[in-house]
């Protein structure tokens, strides 16, 4: 029996109740408000995946012989039509995000040491990128002899032509210096903090000013916010499958599109970073087959794709609701904290940025994540919390005497409900009454 054999069987839509069985593994006891850090996986995918498992175990030379590449085919070809990609040898399965981040990066890394990149020439990333993508930008490019000029974001984001007038400042800036810009790696939904980026606006003004190479990280991308790689247009697309369409860890699509400019097929000239046996048949081979190693996130695709439609409007219903659940929780939140949103509602996903009261003295990354420790340990709280530094800047909000220099991202996904945030909203008010700040908080001893 293959692992996603009830695929073709339509299920009925799913009752509140049957939602919070799906997802009775979380703890109860925590308000779990960060899906957007690690996903969430239900229970009927869950159970899909240790079938799979079990088929390995049971019988692994038929299962890697005879049942794993016809399933990652489906897995791929499912993708393909959720993101309107054109032919399904434009999508590779991957671990994460940050692999396909690599991928591409080794792949421009070869181009300067192939000569077709000259030392100096340059790449474009927003200064949001996340933390990962900015060291493999470092370890690739910038070892290659390849310049990388950073977007300069303000935050709060007051609308998307802010972003795009920093965006064309960059791209000028490159060229201001002689350089050319090669290379553009462009967020899709920043992770901290969470903004949605205008990337169609952003890609179009690549083909415009000439660059070569766009890559859209959209590790928060398939189910958070609408993603349909043509209308997109960009050459590289990344995004997880197991943050917001309920995959398990870990699983990525990487869409490269075909460019006849490009000396040949893009797909044979990209490679994993794992050399195996399939090494020169393609990415999508390639990644197929990385070893002996569990696959089975990658297999589960069509489970999850029958979850999501068992919700009303299958995943743009998800998305919308969430949407508008966050929106509404995160003006909540600051109403009553007597703050403000990161950014316009309409720039948010299913992820929202709320100002914390000033009160709280959040004076450094390390306050931060003292604070979001405090919340977790002592108000069973799970919300990830993010250091304006730039909270000197003419667009710091003052509220409660003084400039805001925290912000909580909030998600919202179907699993949540009104009393987590009614939780955090408590837990801060009580702080704020006790007169708390963060320079109470000690660091935590190292051994």
């Amino acid at each position: 029996m293959n692992g996603d054999a009830s695929h073709s069987k339509k299920k009925p839509k799913l009752s509140p109740p049957e939602i919070s069985s799906e997802f009775s593994h979380h703890d109860p006891a925590v308000a779990r408000i960060n899906n957007g850090s690690f996903g969430c996986c239900p229970r009927s995918v869950t159970a899909a995946q240790r079938d799979w498992q079990h088929q390995f175990l049971r019988q692994p030379d038929n299962f890697f012989l005879n049942l794993l590449q016809p399933a990652i085919s489906r897995s791929r070809s499912l993708v393909a039509s959720l993101v309107n990609a054109p032919h399904v040898d434009q999508i590779s399965l991957v671990d994460n995000a940050t692999t396909a981040a690599a991928i591409f990066l080794q792949h421009c890394a070869w181009s300067f040491a192939e000569g077709r990149f000259s030392p100096g020439d340059a790449a474009v990333m927003l200064h949001y990128a996340y933390g990962a993508v900015k060291k493999s930008v470092e370890a690739y490019i910038t070892r290659a002899g390849g310049h990388v000029i950073e977007v300069d974001l303000p935050f709060p984001v007051k609308s998307e032509d802010e972003i795009i007038t920093e965006f064309r400042k960059a791209l000028a800036k490159g060229k201001s210096e002689g350089r050319k810009v090669r290379i553009a790696v462009i967020d899709h939904v920043t992770s901290m903090p969470a903004v949605v980026i205008p990337v169609k606006e952003l890609v179009k003004i690549c083909r415009e000013e000439g660059v070569e190479q766009v890559f859209v990280d959209a590790a928060h991308g398939i189910g958070c916010v609408d993603v349909d790689v043509q209308e997109i247009g960009a050459d590289f697309y990344t995004s997880n499958l197991h943050k917001w369409f309920f995959c398990p860890p870990s699983v990525a699509f990487l869409y490269c599109r075909n460019q006849s400019n490009a000396g040949g097929d893009t797909q044979l000239q990209l490679h994993h970073p794992v050399v195996s046996h399939e090494y020169g048949n393609g990415l999508p081979v390639e990644s197929g087959w990385i070893g002996t190693r569990d696959y089975s996130a990658q297999l589960v695709v069509p489970s999850a794709a029958e979850f999501v439609e068992r919700f009303p409007g299958g995943i743009d219903g998800i998305k919308a609701a969430n949407h508008s659940a966050v929106v509404e929780m995160g003006e909540m939140l600051a109403k009553a904290w007597g703050t403000n949103l990161g950014s316009p509602p309409e720039m948010c996903g299913s992820m929202i940025m709320v100002g914390l009261p000033a009160c709280l003295g959040i004076g450094s990354e390390s306050d931060s994540l003292k604070l979001r420790t405090h919340l977790r340990d002592c108000f069973a709280v799970e919300v990830p919390i993010y250091f304006n530094k730039r909270r000197h800047d003419h667009r710091g909000e003052e509220a409660g005497g003084g400039v805001i220099t925290g912000y909580v991202r909030i998600s919202y996904q179907v699993y949540n409900k009104v009393e987590d945030y009614e939780r955090l909203r408590d837990a801060v008010h009580k702080l704020v009454n006790d007169g708390f700040t963060c320079g109470s908080l000690v660091e935590p001893e190292s051994d």
